[in-house]
């Protein structure tokens, strides 16, 4: 049985959304995509002054283990020539997992949901797009309720950005469910 699985795309280095359609197609050969969110600019969170981030969300089903989804997602951010030199830094790639099916897990590797899922509008507002009743497994409540009450402070979110690739590639790619 495949889990769905929650996960978030970033970059802000070089040309973004070139980044994020070579991600999604790189994981597509390893699991089922199943939908796809909007890109979205972002302003950076927790180290400013570099350039803007995209963002976005998908939603996967994958057979495997937590710990072997995070491998998959740690080879082909090194693929894409993701460094990892600075805390929130710049980056060509960053692939994160929000939710995994109901699980929790608190490993120093891993930590599901995730930790920030709730501080980042970038993450809640594509996941809110994609997947409107979803819940937080640890608190009682949809992500869509908690978005709504994200302070003005923590908002990062400049706009959606169209672009016909991102659309193309992702619609291409999603599975039937």
């Amino acid at each position: 049985m495949e889990d769905e699985i929650y996960i978030s795309l970033g970059g802000n280095v070089g040309e973004r959304e070139k980044f994020l359609c070579s991600a999604i197609k790189k994981i597509a050969d390893k699991m089922n995509v199943l939908a796809a969110s909007s890109l979205y600019e972002t302003e950076p969170w927790g180290l400013t002054g570099q350039p803007n981030f995209l963002n976005a969300v998908l939603r996967v089903s994958f057979g495997g283990k937590p710990e072997e989804i995070l491998k998959i997602f740690q080879e082909i951010e090194d693929e894409l020539g993701r460094e990892r030199k600075v805390v929130w830094g710049k980056r060509t790639i960053d692939i994160d997992i929000l939710l995994f099916g109901n699980l929790i897990i608190s490993t120093p590797a891993l930590t599901i949901p995730h930790r920030y899922l709730l501080m980042r509008d970038f993450f809640m507002v594509p996941l809110v797009e994609i997947a409107p009743d979803v819940e937080h497994p640890l608190f009682d409540g949809k992500i869509s309720d908690f978005e709504k009450k994200l302070p003005p402070q923590l908002r990062t979110i400049i706009n959606i950005k169209e672009d016909e690739t991102w659309r193309s590639i992702t619609t291409s790619l999603l599975k039937d469910q």
